[in-house]
């Protein structure tokens, strides 16, 4: 017998601030024409003044249970990813485990930015495979607007906020790669290039600080490296891009999208996109674009999907799973 951790719920939330490309343009020297041509974004969604993180990802939380048909203290563990936690301590994770009403299990965050969701992911999927947990509840939630340098228009015009959260359940598989739930992961990091996207803020400085980022090195990195791990992963269960229904990619910008969608062999309508609508939400794009493409009718139960995505650090990663 093989455990699997299979998805037994998903959704999402968006803050009702949405911002047109229009807007920025009484912010920065920019305009509607220049952000879509160069990142795909259309508009993207602001977290009200005093809503939080936490408030996002708990919202985010509420529907994938409800999708799922299950309590919160039905849950083993929540872990979110997030690099914008309402506070330095105690987690993300812990503030929406007692939103929740949660009075059991545990709850700890995961913080390797974009590609947070997807280390996330597979820590759930080894949670659940050591029997240390049976249902867990993955967030990935992002206020990224309260990072953005607002004079900087080749960085602040990307980014939006959000939420969106899959429930994990241990289930029972026949070890083969037709089975429901994870199959692969891969995850890499390399500290290298830490200075290519990064906060200039934290405990060193005192202040929350400002994103930074050295787009071109950044796009060359991710074209590279998402493919490679897509790869990668799907070859440890003797799969290739072929197999694929569906890439569910961090919705970064739509150049990298077609880019990695182009090297691994797959056309672009089976990539589900969500840039345009959302903008960059960080750790909470995949599980947002998750939530949505069921939505939209374009997930299906046993469609096989990727995940992959890369953040700061570098960081970067896949996950393999059938839906």
């Amino acid at each position: 017998m093989t455990i699997r951790a299979v998805v037994k719920g998903v959704g999402h939330y968006l803050p009702d601030r949405v911002v047109p490309n229009a807007d920025l343009e009484t912010l920065v020297d920019t305009t509607d024409e220049w952000i879509k041509t160069r990142s795909g974004i259309e508009r993207r969604h602001y977290a009200a003044e005093g809503q939080t993180t936490a408030d996002l990802g708990t919202r985010a939380a509420l529907a994938a249970l409800a999708d799922a048909g299950l309590q919160p203290n039905d849950i083993d563990a929540v872990i979110v990813a997030t690099s914008t936690a309402d506070f330095t301590f105690p987690s993300a994770a812990t503030t929406i485990q007692g939103a929740l009403g949660m009075t059991r299990g545990f709850a700890f965050d995961v913080q390797a930015v974009c590609a947070g969701f997807v280390f996330a992911l597979t820590n759930a999927n080894a949670l659940i495979l050591t029997g240390q947990a049976k249902r867990v509840l993955v967030i990935g939630a992002e206020t990224f607007s309260r990072l953005m340098d607002w004079t900087d228009r080749a960085t602040c015009v990307l980014f939006g906020d959000g939420a969106g959260a899959l429930v994990l359940e241990a289930a029972e598989g026949t070890g083969e790669n037709s089975d429901r739930g994870i199959l692969a992961t891969d995850l890499n990091s390399d500290g290298r290039y830490r200075d290519l996207l990064y906060v200039d803020g934290g405990s060193s400085t005192g202040a929350t600080g400002h994103l930074r980022m050295e787009g071109k090195e950044v796009f060359r990195h991710a074209v590279e490296k998402l493919a490679e791990t897509a790869h990668t992963a799907l070859a440890k269960i003797a799969l290739t891009g072929d197999d694929v229904d569906w890439i569910v990619p961090h919705q970064a910008n739509i150049r990298i999208i077609e880019a990695t969608a182009k090297r691994m062999h797959v056309p672009m309508d089976r990539v589900v996109v969500t840039v345009q609508d959302h903008g960059n939400t960080s750790a909470a794009s995949i599980p947002l674009a998750l939530s949505v493409g069921k939505a939209r009718g374009q997930i299906k139960p046993g469609d096989l999907l990727v995940t992959e995505a890369i953040g700061g650090g570098l960081a970067w990663g896949s996950v393999v799973l059938r839906w």
